[in-house]
């Protein structure tokens, strides 16, 4: 593939990341800002909580977009003609504690403190903010992602945005302007686009603010104790409103894009029209369904009715996450363990037909754009394209589920070197052995119900025996698979369809809804022991 191929198949993809990118084109034709600088792409994170999958599901698409503007204007990452910003909103007041925090009453004795102004409550830190900014970029360099951390404390503190609060501070008028009638009335009264820190408390303040002198950035307010203060809003002295502050960050910043959930779309209107009045520019973005649960609720973390990263990757793999996230932003999906086992295999389907696929199918490939998200493009070829496993992770997660309370990482790794060849499993299929036992474990197994076989499918399971007992152990799974097709389709056994064979086969020797290709999976259990869940099945008959 060369440049100009990839160029111009990109300029005209229908794949979303494309999409995105052609709408950051037309804001800069040229592919670069007038004056030469990298095109800002920034993505935000509260830290008064653990990062999650709402925040790694923001960076990863934030890069895909990044990563397919390079694409588009032919440049490359090292090229440094974009730049990521992932900005943490640490200057926030703390409103109230966290439920999955230990040592509460840390946080309870400084509410309303900006959170990089409170102790760490894990005592490993500066602050609580800094132990959650440190897990954020463990969490964003653990997939790979490249990108610039920037802290609202750093810019506060260091004077680096007093030339825009300063801005702020002469167009305040114009700003409550703005969001004023977007309010309550009662909320009207105290609503202040600056927010000052008291010299008292150091708490953030929601009180009116009085603009004393725009240029030198001095304000006037009352204090927590009823004392009126006069003091500067600049060096770390204030900070602003939640939509001020972003509009504040977009024009400080030169952002370029940023992308937010649906519950953030009245923030991007107020916040884009105080932009404008600053002097800048609304970034291009994108707004985001949320996730749902398996009831199809929003998911919350007052709730807790979420799936964190760490479960996602004890039952499922790091590229299967990003895969299940990539397509369809604007749909809601929902995010519970059941989705995991699909998004495995489907992201092995995709990857294996990667290499095939003309061009223009490539680019709409969610491996493509994964491997291109992580850095992993040896010129224009995705790594791994073209590869397969030698098993699917549903055919281990019943092979799994067999097993049952024997089920283990040793015993699932014979199994497949018996199958495959010892000395064949590679690293990715490590990493589905251990989580195909773990999820197994704790979802498969403590709801298995093998029922008994109808009449009917008790005389198909005992002419699947027989042909069984005639087979050797290393009879291939292709033939094991006619094999079953076969008795399947034989009219004697009355089956509607195939679906109702398998379905038997799958309810009475598995326990499930669902299964493998039946061949692979006696191919891979062994015939000997295929035969023992057989005579098992047909004792309750």
């Amino acid at each position: 593939m060369s440049m100009t191929d990839l160029i111009t198949a990109a300029r005209v993809s229908k794949a979303w990341p494309f999409q995105e990118a052609q709408r950051l084109l037309k804001r800069y034709p040229d592919g670069a800002k007038p004056d030469g600088s990298p095109v800002l792409f920034e993505t935000g994170y509260g830290p008064s909580g653990l990062p999650h999958i709402g925040t790694f599901q923001e960076v990863l698409r934030t890069t895909l977009v990044r990563r397919a503007f390079e694409a588009i204007i032919g440049a490359k990452p090292e090229d440094g003609k974009t730049r990521l910003v992932a900005f943490s909103d640490d200057m926030d007041g703390l409103r109230k504690v966290p439920d999955n925090i230990a040592n509460k009453d840390v946080l309870a004795a400084n509410l309303g403190k900006p959170l990089t102004r409170i102790p760490d409550p894990f005592g490993t830190h500066e602050s609580f903010a800094h132990h959650n900014n440190a897990m954020l970029r463990e969490f964003l360099d653990r997939f790979g992602f490249e990108y610039e951390f920037m802290s609202a404390s750093d810019r506060y503190n260091s004077g680096a945005f007093d030339d825009a609060l300063r801005q702020v501070l002469r167009k305040n008028g114009a700003i409550l302007d703005i969001m004023l009638p977007t309010l309550r009335e009662e909320r009207r009264k105290t609503y202040s686009p600056v927010l000052p820190i008291s010299p008292t408390t150091g708490a953030v303040l929601q009180v009116p603010v009085e603009v004393v002198d725009a240029e030198a950035g001095t304000i006037r307010f009352t204090d927590e104790d009823g004392s009126v203060v006069e003091q500067s809003a600049l060096g770390g002295m204030s900070k602003l409103q939640w939509k001020v502050d972003w509009a504040m960050r977009w024009y400080a910043l030169g952002v370029d894009y940023e992308m937010c959930g649906k519950d953030l779309t009245d923030s991007v209107t107020q916040s884009g029209k105080i932009v404008q009045v600053l002097g800048g520019k609304k970034p291009e973005g994108l707004i985001y369904e949320l996730f749902l649960d398996e009831k199809g609720e929003k998911i919350s973390k007052s709730k807790g009715n979420g799936l964190t990263i760490e479960e996602w990757l004890t039952y499922g793999s790091e590229e299967s996450l990003g895969f299940y996230i990539f397509p369809n932003p604007k749909s809601a999906k929902q995010l519970h363990v059941g989705v995991i086992p699909r998004a495995v295999d489907d992201y092995w389907q995709f990857r294996e037909r990667l290499s095939e696929q003309d061009l223009d199918k490539q680019l709409g490939n969610p491996v493509w754009h994964l491997a291109r998200a992580n850095g992993g493009f040896e010129g224009s070829e995705a790594p791994g394209a073209g590869e397969s496993l030698p098993v699917t992770y549903g055919l281990l997660l019943n092979l799994a589920s067999v097993l049952g309370a024997e089920a283990s990482e040793a015993s699932l790794r014979d199994y497949l070197e018996s199958y495959i060849g010892a000395g064949q499993i590679t690293p990715e299929l490590e990493v589905l052995i251990s989580t195909a036992v773990a999820y197994t474990r704790d979802y498969i197994v403590p709801t298995l119900d093998k029922r008994a076989p109808t009449t009917n499918e008790a005389e198909a399971l005992r002419t699947l025996d027989a042909y069984l007992a005639d087979a050797s152990e290393d009879t291939s799974a292709e033939d094991l698979q006619t094999q079953v097709y076969e008795i399947g389709k034989r009219e004697e056994y009355g089956f509607e369809s195939l679906r109702d064979w398998f379905k038997a086969l799958y309810q009475t020797l598995l326990g499930s809804e669902q299964g493998p290709r039946m061949g692979s999976f006696i191919a891979l259990y062994g015939v000997a022991n295929t035969r023992t869940l057989i005579a098992e099945a047909l004792a309750k008959a």
